[in-house]
């Protein structure tokens, strides 16, 4: 079973090498790394130069922005199985793709496996700021703000080719919408595994600015109207309000 990883970046040169290092260490082989670039300045393109032997596809041009990017990767992907690691992610330890991969393996049913995500500090990856426990998937849940954390996130190809890419309507929560169009309206069959995936950095689009956090969750709601979610505008709110546990628990995060 191929593994497909689709890495998306802009400007990245102070942390894209932890999350090439990242993939080119995990214990399972059989994957595809696609790192697709927003014709970054910085020198990120000299740093993902380093490690082309490790890559499949390597795109650098303009974009519409992250999931364009992203749209892009799963296009060039290959793999039965596709995952998304950002540039400001890695996973959490070098087994995370083998367990992906044994849990496809053992039930041919299964379309998605998501995970666990860790938060931590931007200058100092060792500080756990949010802890993202996801759950097994019922009926109502994006109903009431919640979603799998899409990093951790593994998708059968076949399900992108019957339902879609991202909805570049959504530029900031179009993952909320993508995994909610997959399993709250097509109600693809799903297994959540325990345990954190990935880690990622404080700052990303979503969350580096108060501003953002106000406007994607707007988003997140007009995105459930555009699926045919029963939501009122009390959605917002109950969203908001669903991540405060992710900081209160963050203690018992492992380390």
């Amino acid at each position: 079973m191929k593994i497909s990883i689709v890495t998306v970046c802009h400007n990245a040169a102070s942390t894209i090498e932890e999350c090439l290092q990242s993939v080119a260490g995990q214990s399972y082989h059989d994957v595809e790394h696609i790192v697709i670039d927003g014709a970054s300045t910085d020198g990120t393109m000299e740093i993902i130069d380093k490690y082309r032997d490790q890559l499949a596809v390597v795109v650098s041009e303009p974009d519409r922005g992250i999931y364009d990017a992203m749209n892009k990767g799963i296009g060039e992907a290959s793999g039965d199985v596709i995952g998304t690691l950002n540039a400001d992610d890695w996973y959490a330890d070098t087994n995370v793709l083998a367990r992906v991969a044994e849990t496809f393996k053992s039930d041919d049913r299964l379309e998605a496996v998501y995970g666990d995500l860790v938060y931590v500090a931007k200058d100092d990856p060792t500080r756990i700021i949010r802890y993202w426990k996801s759950r097994p998937y019922k009926e109502g849940l994006f109903e009431h703000g919640w979603m799998p954390a899409h990093p951790t996130f593994f998708v059968r190809s076949d399900v992108y080719r019957r339902y879609g890419l991202f909805d570049l309507e959504f530029m900031i929560q179009s993952d909320f919408e993508l995994t909610m169009r997959f399993m709250a309206v097509n109600k693809i069959v799903t297994r959540y595994l325990p345990g954190v995936m990935v880690r990622m950095r404080m700052g990303g689009v979503t969350n580096n600015s108060v501003r953002n956090v106000i406007d994607g969750n707007i988003e997140a709601y007009r995105a459930c109207r555009k699926n045919g979610l029963d939501v009122s505008p009390l959605f917002i709110a109950r969203k908001m309000l669903s991540r405060i546990p992710q900081f209160l628990n963050r203690s018992r995060a492992p380390d």
